[in-house]
């Protein structure tokens, strides 16, 4: 796959089934962890401005499902409210609905969960087709490899952070990942 292009000829963001295969496409992710959902808790009350609303995006398999849900019984628990959870599925003929559905609201930050792929294809939808900002969306571990970056393609996903299995923490910045190995060690 050329990951340098940020559509087709035809204007879509859409990645063709056959560019996704190989090296670029990770499998699938792994179950989450306390300290990650933690960590993200961590990130998202010390980030300013104040982070209130949190829509949370995932992938429609169990893994991300099943972090999706945690983390939004810990930031309803922190007083924080969630005003929507949004679902995908890893392929799709667009993903606008999904895409609109996910920034409805402007809500301070979002925080996501999937698979490579189908986090890749949103967050193209996402940044072609309406105001989402990454630098105000926040990824499970799942999301924290660079093939990711490489999927989605050059600054599409530019300031999105997030964290690790183990509670520390990632941010992607000029198509890398920066990994920051001790919980706390960020610039942020």
């Amino acid at each position: 796959m050329t990951v340098t292009e940020r559509t087709t000829r035809s204007g879509s963001p859409l990645i063709r089934r056959g560019d996704a295969s190989g090296a670029a496409a990770p499998g699938r992710p792994a179950g989450h962890t306390p300290a990650e959902t933690a960590a993200l808790l961590d990130l998202l009350t010390a980030a300013r401005p104040r982070v209130q609303t949190v829509t949370v995006g995932h992938g429609r398999d169990a893994v991300s499902r099943a972090a999706a849900q945690a983390f939004v019984r810990s930031w309803e628990g922190t007083g924080g409210t969630v005003p929507a959870v949004v679902d995908w599925p890893e392929e799709a003929a667009s993903w606008l609905r999904p895409a609109r559905r996910f920034t409805a609201g402007d809500p301070d930050a979002w925080v996501v969960a999937g698979t490579a792929l189908g986090w890749a294809q949103m967050s193209r939808r996402l940044r072609h087709s309406t105001g989402w900002e990454p630098r105000r969306t926040y990824g499970f571990a799942c999301l924290g490899d660079v093939r990711v970056v490489e999927l989605a393609g050059p600054a599409t996903l530019e300031g999105m952070r997030g964290v690790a299995a183990d509670g520390s923490a990632w941010r992607i910045g000029r198509g890398l990942i920066t990994y920051y190995p001790h919980p706390g060690e960020s610039p942020w």
